[in-house]
């Protein structure tokens, strides 16, 4: 019988479906420090998060007393699984690192090298030799901030964000109030009450977040920000209940004379937020009004803000109340713990099963936008150029691992 008889119709052998090898499953061991920044309070993962992973077979190192600030106690965390470590040099020698604020220099000492960080970068405080430091104990390095979901978005920093919106408006609320010797005003709500009139100054998620919070207490609200594509988007969803306007000076003046509240909550790509309310507006506002300056991380935006910290949070300059704390959710540190464990915990569950941080990274170009260190190369654009200092592109030092 001929060869050819074997062959299809066209003449073609049948092949094999290529299928892709399937990875082996990977246990993580996992590290959680107590944060050490000044009244930090939150804490990465979870006990119930932490539960989780063990179930998984993997193993969750936790400093003692890494969850008091955010009411999660040791024995908590011993009853899900974790091991409760004494020493912070003995859980920095876990592979991967969770936390929330970055590591200080002395921390990074900790650590016995090769290793995956995961926590905030807050480029603007940090310094060249921060990075050099990393680099020399050859860390991958995630950022919050840089970390993407499939929509382009950055789910950390908007969810941190959302909770510092809400949580803006209710403080704003405290310090109208008798019992912090305000004056004695609701945000409104009340049937034949003028309502309070609140300004918010950027209409991203925080502003945004406020804005939602302050239309839901009935107060009267008008947002200001230069993008007039955000003013549009909060008027379309908040269905016009909103005054939006761009930041002119005039406009801005009037409308704070009138306030008994200020949001302010513009960022910047940049060192420094721009300075938009000046010391003459703050002077022309009512006696007993409240600013709450979110971006003072940033600088703030209001010329009169001063940063402030949880234990001692106001100042009044011009009759006018300051509250300039620069980490509003760590005053809510346990909804914002949950927030970020909830975040977190699946990427982990996703190194895990995938075989590794390396095969997510191949797959997930929002994660892989997060890592701004790679086997102790530097792979962000922002931070090199931040820094000065060279970098390498990331998709191409990953197809190469």
């Amino acid at each position: 019988m001929s060869n050819l008889s074997s062959l299809g119709k066209e003449g073609y052998l049948p092949q094999e479906e290529m299928l892709e090898v399937g990875r082996k499953q990977s246990s993580l061991f996992i590290g959680l420090p107590k944060e050490k920044a000044f009244q930090e309070n939150r804490i990465a993962i979870v006990p119930d998060a932490v539960q989780l992973l063990v179930s998984r077979g993997h193993e969750i190192w936790i400093e003692s007393g890494a969850g008091d600030n955010a009411n999660f106690t040791d024995n908590e965390y011993s009853e899900a699984g974790a091991k409760i470590v004494y020493d912070t040099k003995e859980v920095y020698q876990a592979d991967i690192i969770m936390k929330v604020e970055p590591p200080t220099m002395q921390e990074i000492e900790l650590m016995k090298g090769r290793q995956t960080l995961v926590s905030a970068l807050q480029i603007t405080t940090q310094s060249k030799e921060y990075i050099e430091q990393l680099l020399a104990k050859k860390i991958t390095a995630l950022a919050f901030e840089y970390i993407q979901d499939e929509s382009g978005l950055m789910p950390i920093m908007r969810s941190m964000s959302e909770i510092a919106g809400n949580t803006s408006l209710l403080i704003a609320s405290e310090y109208l109030s008798n019992a912090n010797n305000g004056k004695g005003l609701m945000l409104g709500g009340i049937a034949g009450v003028t309502p309070t009139e609140v300004v918010i100054i950027g209409a991203g998620t925080v502003g945004e977040c406020a804005a939602r919070a302050a239309i839901g207490l009935g107060a009267s609200v008008k947002v200001f920000d230069n993008s007039l594509s955000k003013l549009r988007r909060i008027q379309s969803d908040m269905n016009a209940r909103v005054y939006t306007s761009i930041i002119q000076p005039k406009v801005l003046y009037k409308a704070l004379r009138r306030a008994d509240v200020v949001i302010s909550a513009l960022r910047s790509n940049d060192k420094r937020t721009p300075c938009v309310v000046s010391d003459e507006m703050v002077q022309a506002m009512k006696e007993g009004s409240v600013i709450v300056d979110v971006s003072i991380d940033q600088g703030g935006c209001v010329e009169t803000s001063e940063v402030t910290n949880h234990a001692n949070p106001v100042f009044t300059k011009h009759g006018v109340v300051h509250y300039c704390v620069p980490n509003i959710p760590s005053r809510v540190a346990r909804t914002a713990s949950f927030a970020l464990s909830n975040l977190l915990t699946p990427t982990l569950l996703r190194i895990a099963d995938e075989g590794g941080l390396e095969n997510v990274l191949r797959r997930d170009a929002g994660l892989r936008h997060g890592v701004y260190l790679c086997h102790g190369i530097l792979t962000h654009s922002m931070v090199g150029d931040w820094f000065e200092m060279p970098y390498k592109n990331i998709d191409l030092l990953i197809a190469s691992l």
